[in-house]
């Protein structure tokens, strides 16, 4: 480990990051394949299984809050890995001194939207810490879906279309405007969903998909790079191709942010065969969450492990992984 102490950065999705799975949980438990979700055999049947932790502030922003949150990145996490979510569990770390009615707004908001995806929260646990120790409440939680389709980021090959279904940095944007120090004015929302009503119709369309990824830390840009890693491939991006909003695209220049490294809490990173790009984007037009859905770029042979961006003036640029999040605590 090139540090001695753990950073802020180290929770942010970036280089620091991987570092501290690579070099220190990932040797030390034998995990081999670090999707959004590990696939496990039980009783002849495949499972997804997954656990998040929800540490987001403020935990109340436009277009949603912590307990929303919970559920749909913990169902997305399992979506990405072509899972129907069946069961989550639910612990909650609660600060001394939190508002009743705040626990109870959240609780609401965990309800409604477990309901929304279908699927049931089946165990939990509580756990309350001295006044000034938590700032409100944090969430833990963990998932298990079935998987009906085999995806992996290790199975991208080039000649792939790069798919995503809508505009980005939408949900770094919202929590930003309301975070003490920066608020602003501005009328972005979270695109805080659950997904897996979306990327079933595009796994039932016939279309062949190799790969999911939600680009939740470090945005478009963590993911795109960690894609092309791991199959060894490149990816091309076309910034004229980039759905970024006038706000968002305003408020990241504003602020110094690059949109590519803004958090995304309702949009997925689809690859698949290049020849079906077209059916994956008539699926997921047909549904409310994607009915911005455009292919941003395609999977090359070279640069092998690297993502590219071509620009609107015709360059090209690196696609780095950021260190951490600009700014921390954003889910």
């Amino acid at each position: 480990m090139k540090q001695d102490r753990i950073l802020l950065a180290h929770g942010g999705g970036g280089s620091l990051t991987h570092e501290l799975i690579e070099r220190l949980f990932a040797p030390a438990f034998g995990m081999k394949e670090l999707e959004d979700s590990a696939v496990v055999e039980f009783a002849g049947q495949r499972l997804a299984f997954t656990t998040d932790s929800y540490v987001v502030k403020p935990y109340f922003f436009p277009g949603g809050d912590i307990g929303k949150l919970a559920v749909c990145g913990t169902v997305n996490d399992l979506a990405m890995q072509g899972a129907q979510p069946l069961w989550l569990s639910l612990g909650m770390i609660l600060e001394e001194g939190l508002p009743i009615a705040d626990l109870e707004r959240i609780v609401a908001s965990i309800k409604a939207a477990a309901a929304d995806v279908g699927v049931k929260i089946v165990t939990g646990d509580t756990k309350v810490v001295e006044r000034g120790k938590c700032e409100g409440l944090y969430i833990n939680t963990a998932g298990i879906g079935r998987v009906i389709a085999d995806v992996s980021s290790t199975r991208v090959r080039p000649g792939d279309a790069v798919i995503v279904n809508g505009n980005l940095g939408e949900h770094g944007v919202a929590v930003l405007s309301r975070r003490e120090g920066i608020a602003f004015q501005t009328s972005v929302i979270s695109d805080c969903a659950p997904l897996w009503s979306l990327v079933q119709s595009a796994l039932i369309s016939g279309a062949e998909i190799h790969a999911m990824r939600d680009p939740t830390r470090g945005g478009l840009a963590v993911t795109v790079c960690d894609i092309a890693a791991a199959s060894g491939v490149g990816i091309r991006l076309q910034e004229s191709a980039l759905p970024i909003g006038a706000e968002v695209r305003g408020a990241c220049d504003l602020l110094g942010l690059d949109p590519l490294t803004i958090a995304n809490e309702g949009k997925v990173v689809m690859v698949c065969r290049g020849a079906d790009a077209g059916r994956v984007l008539d699926a997921m037009r047909g549904h409310p969450l994607g009915r911005d859905a455009r292919v941003i770029g395609e999977v090359t042979e070279k640069p092998k492990g690297m993502a590219m961006l071509r620009t609107a003036i015709g360059g090209e640029r690196i696609i780095d992984v950021p260190t951490g999040e600009d700014l921390p605590r954003i889910c």
